[in-house]
């Protein structure tokens, strides 16, 4: 439904009551509503539900699993304006401030995902949901029982005021997403109406039933839109607990959370405390845990998976490795580009910067051979172009092919542009001289050593990172750029700094990772239209304004099944990759853990689309 960012490897109003003039008093105009069919336990893209309606649990979780304990990690992911080095805020639905990771245990939604479908949500706070023929009007029915944990109950007015909030005050992804949501409705307490329009994205209603649900009356006080220290009231199985800033924070275990029984709770959320430890260094990091500062770590450096896990705990068996499968779609991780700088304009050097960067050699030397070369934008998923384009994809590429270039259009007939494989060297002449001539087509040429356009401005190029994991990586290619001619440098800035340059996108190239969902749709435009390349804070880091890509972005969308999803993400692959938009760098495909041996887990097979870690494990002994 979403894009998730990951780095190497996805409300209140302005003051009291009155903060409510902000929106107009009718927010949208309302037509009559369409009739609606049966009432439904769970939606899913193309309404195919693995579960029924009466099922006590999913099958990946213990319902036995005993309460207790403690789980702590550095946290893998992030999204929305949260860190990975540090946090400043409690409010993670914003743009501003550095959000605490783990902030969602706090709050509960109308629905939630079950991990063994690929995109498939199930009652939560709402019970039912009923949907117009049309597909425009969702109609949820909330539980009675849905409490705060102050007490107060959860009522649809919170619902229709957390969707409005984040739409016209939240983080610009998540604004971006319910664009196509045009009106959020109250019907009593325990009903809300959720309209969309007519072409919206398919996977919209289920964004917008995934959203955390904030309590309206706590909000009216404070606004929505500022980073904040102060603990906001939720609904969820955790409420935060200790915390400081920068170090770390703990979630604890609500012990009457009303929703505890739910078939979609059983057997999960075991753990007392749920604590995320936040170090500014990998190394320290890494320390920390064979400190047992924490005790469950994913490895994101293959040096380190390689050649440091040896210390005497692991040794005597108190720490445990597993390497377990991913297969979730690895998305794209690499080097963006950002072309709104001129000299990154043309293709054509945007591919020589590629032919300088040798990732045989990096592989081997600095990784361990322990990586593949990421080349798709869906990488490690079946919506990869791969091969020359079969009869489905060449149909959709004849509609479009107005909107391309001829250069593009006599690509897209072939093999998807991927980036070269070198000799293994480190620094590949015959790459390099390709390189060279690409940069000479562009009219760049050399003078006086250094590489200069026809005005005479030298080429530079600033690799901006926020922490120096990947800077060993990057040295070894601004070697080869520099042999171009290009003046290029690793800049390392501060947390705070660095997610400010990147939502102004005041940057040359960083490295990102975004994992694209299984069904991907309005998601897209976030990452890939035009709008989100003039939206400051957007996931579009490369300034990607393409009309065919817009184009193929709504095909996506507008997909009827699964079978023409796959056709219109691969053509959609290979026009991104025709457009040299970043410098791609590696995968893994499977997760590298270790932790303490302090954990019990359920003994059915994990979901296919998550770790389910800590969500499904349990302490040992309790």
């Amino acid at each position: 439904m979403s894009f998730a960012t990951t780095r190497r490897t996805l409300l209140a109003l302005a003051a009291g009551a009155g903060g409510l003039a902000l929106l107009p008093r009718r927010p949208f105009a309302q037509t009559p509503a369409p009739p609606t069919g049966p009432e439904r336990h769970g939606l899913s893209t193309f309404g195919d539900l693995k579960y029924p309606a009466d099922f006590p649990h999913f099958d990946y979780v213990d319902p036995q699993a005993p309460k207790g304990g403690d789980f702590s990690q550095i946290g893998p992911t992030a999204a929305y304006n949260q860190s990975f080095q540090t946090f400043n805020s409690l409010n993670g639905y914003i743009l501003k401030g550095d959000g605490a990771q783990g902030v969602d245990l706090i709050f509960d939604a109308l629905m939630t995902r079950a991990f063994d479908e690929p995109d498939a949500v199930y009652g939560l706070v709402a019970k039912s949901v009923a949907v117009s023929e049309d597909g425009t009007l969702y109609r949820f029915r909330l539980r009675p029982e849905a409490r705060f944990h102050d007490g107060s109950k959860l009522t649809s007015a919170d619902v229709a005021f957390s969707l409005l909030m984040l739409k016209l005050k939240g983080h610009p992804i998540i604004a971006q997403n319910l664009r196509d949501m045009t009106s959020v409705t109250a019907e009593g307490e325990d009903a809300v109406v959720l309209r969309f329009a007519a072409k919206r994205a398919r996977d919209v209603p289920l964004f917008a039933a995934s959203l955390p649900i904030f309590s309206k009356a706590y909000y009216t006080a404070k606004p929505f839109d500022e980073s904040s220290l102060d603990p906001p009231l939720g609904s969820g199985p955790y409420k935060i607990g200790r915390f400081e800033v920068g170090r770390y924070i703990a979630y604890e275990r609500v012990p009457d959370y009303w929703g505890a029984d739910l078939p979609v709770n059983r057997g999960t959320n075991n753990f007392d405390v749920v604590r995320f430890e936040y170090f500014r260094d990998r190394e320290v990091g890494f320390e920390g845990f064979k400190a047992r500062t924490y005790l469950f770590r994913e490895e994101f450096t293959s040096r380190t998976w390689a050649t440091q896990y040896d210390f005497p705990a692991l040794k005597d068996g108190r720490v445990k490795q597993e390497i377990t499968p991913d297969d979730n779609p690895s998305g794209a991780q690499g080097w963006f580009l950002n072309i709104r700088r001129p000299q990154f304009s043309d293709p054509r050097v945007r591919e020589a910067l590629s032919c300088a960067f040798d990732f045989e050699w990096t592989n081997k030397n600095l990784m361990f051979d322990a990586y593949k070369r990421t080349t798709s934008f869906f990488e490690n998923s079946d919506l990869k172009a791969e091969g020359p384009p079969g009869p489905e994809e060449l149909a959709l590429i004849e509609r479009i092919k107005g909107r391309l270039t001829p250069e593009t259009l006599a690509e897209l007939t072939g093999e998807p542009w991927s980036p070269p494989a070198s000799d293994g060297s480190g620094q590949d002449r015959t790459l390099l001289r390709k390189a060279a001539a690409l940069l000479r087509e562009a009219g760049w040429t050399i003078k006086d050593g250094s590489l200069v356009n026809a005005k005479g401005q030298r080429f530079t190029i600033e690799f901006l990172d926020d922490e120096g994991s990947l800077e060993r990586h990057t040295a070894p290619f601004i070697k080869n750029l520099k042999v171009l001619g290009i003046d290029a440098s690793f800049r390392l800035v501060d947390p705070p700094q660095y997610q400010r340059r990147l939502n102004d996108f005041d940057f040359d190239a960083t490295v990102r990772r975004f994992s694209v969902s299984t069904v991907p749709g309005e998601s897209l435009r976030a990452f890939f239209g035009s709008r989100a390349a003039r939206t400051p804070g957007s996931n579009n880091l490369s300034g990607i304004a393409s009309p065919a890509v817009d184009t193929l972005i709504e095909e996506v969308i507008a997909a009827g099944s699964r079978d023409e999803l796959r056709t219109a993400c691969r053509v959609l692959d290979r026009v991104l990759r025709a457009g040299r938009y970043w410098v791609p760098q590696w995968y893994s495909g499977a997760h590298r853990i270790a932790y303490w041996d302090v954990f019990e887990r359920p003994k059915a097979p994990a979901p296919r689309y998550d770790r389910a870690i800590p969500l499904t494990w349990w302490a040992r002994g309790t």
